[in-house]
């Protein structure tokens, strides 16, 4: 016949059970982690489908499902020089399964083109792996009359109604290339936004606008059948997409160098081995054969930055950036 325990007992069998409820906790805690992801994996793009962005997320998103054994999938988030997407990343659970395609834009730029940033680019994200960066490229229509950069402030001068120039959105990169052209070459140009760089192409293949600034690669196709007609990129180097288009800096403005970046960050407090892993699959990712062949069609040079290395870098380019956004007046209140 078994007999109750005595009250003496009870407490040590009461903290023995305790104990084993912990551990049992602790090792289902362990076992969740470990299991990431054991669910779709959400890339959100802060431009609308078509753009340099959205081509880059698209090219990496299976293979990089491939790797972690989950879909990947590409979500736009278009709007408010790329701060839409962002602050909706830099809101989210820090549990692997919302990520963002980083770029110059919503990190480097958009968030200061606002009085109030919605975040802050450096400490409400985990920067997970650098991919690598592509130059910005100044096209035109073909019939602007423009040969290369030093033809626009001719054309500029002779323009019926003012010379006007497009780009991908509000506080993108190639907004922020325009304005500096404006106060480089003294010009005076309008600013025509469009919601991504594939509306902005429309127009300007159509003649609505004469000018277009945006990232290299969405366009390197339209440069080779004559569509549209490069007039710099804005690199110390030639592109090997565009051998015939000149760097800004053979053409004597050299203030105009500026590189957008890719690569893959995710909300702040992302735990530490989720965020190895996640950089060690875009890293494999990054190194497969078909994808640095589609890379260097895209005219994107590879730089390999994980983690630290990769948050200094946007580090540096959100102070690189700051100077020109107050140069160019573009704070909204």
């Amino acid at each position: 016949m078994l007999r109750p325990a005595s009250p003496s007992r009870r407490p040590g069998l009461r903290r023995r059970a305790a104990l084993l409820l912990a551990l049992s906790l602790a090792g289902a805690a362990g076992a969740v982690q470990a299991a990431w992801p054991d669910k779709p994996i959400r890339i959100v793009v802060t431009f609308a489908a078509g753009g340099a962005s959205d081509i880059v997320a698209r090219e990496i998103a299976t293979p990089l499902g491939k790797v972690l054994g989950q879909p990947v999938i590409v979500d736009n988030k278009p709007g408010a020089g790329g701060t839409i997407g962002g602050a909706e990343v830099a809101r989210s659970a820090p549990d692997g399964y919302t990520l963002l395609l980083s770029n110059s834009t919503p990190l480097s730029i958009g968030p200061f083109t606002l009085a109030k940033p919605p975040y802050d680019p450096v400490k409400q994200f985990t920067h997970v792996a650098m991919l690598g960066v592509a130059p910005v490229l100044v096209m035109a229509n073909p019939q602007a009359g423009m040969a290369t950069l030093k033809d626009l402030p001719k054309v500029a001068a002779a323009a019926k109604g003012g010379m006007s120039f497009g780009s991908g959105g509000p506080g993108s990169i190639g907004q922020i290339v325009g304005e500096m052209v404006k106060v480089d070459m003294k010009l005076d140009m309008t600013h025509v936004p469009y919601r991504g760089g594939a509306p902005m192409t429309t127009d300007l293949v159509a003649g609505q606008i004469p000018l277009g600034i945006d990232v290299i690669t969405a366009y390197v196709p339209m440069l080779k059948t004559g569509q549209l007609k490069g007039l710099a990129v804005t690199s110390r180097t030639r592109s090997p997409l565009a051998p015939d288009v000149p760097t800004v800096v053979e053409l004597g403005y050299p203030d105009l160098v500026a590189d957008n970046y890719f690569g893959v960050s995710a909300p702040a407090g992302l735990p530490k081995d989720i965020t190895d892993k996640l950089a060690a699959a875009l890293n494999e990712v990054a190194a497969q054969p078909a994808i640095v062949k589609r890379f260097e069609e895209l005219g994107i040079t590879p730089m390999k930055l994980n983690g630290e290395a990769f948050a200094g870098f946007v580090g540096k380019q959100v102070n690189d950036w700051a100077p020109a956004i107050k140069a160019a007046n573009l704070q909204k209140p």
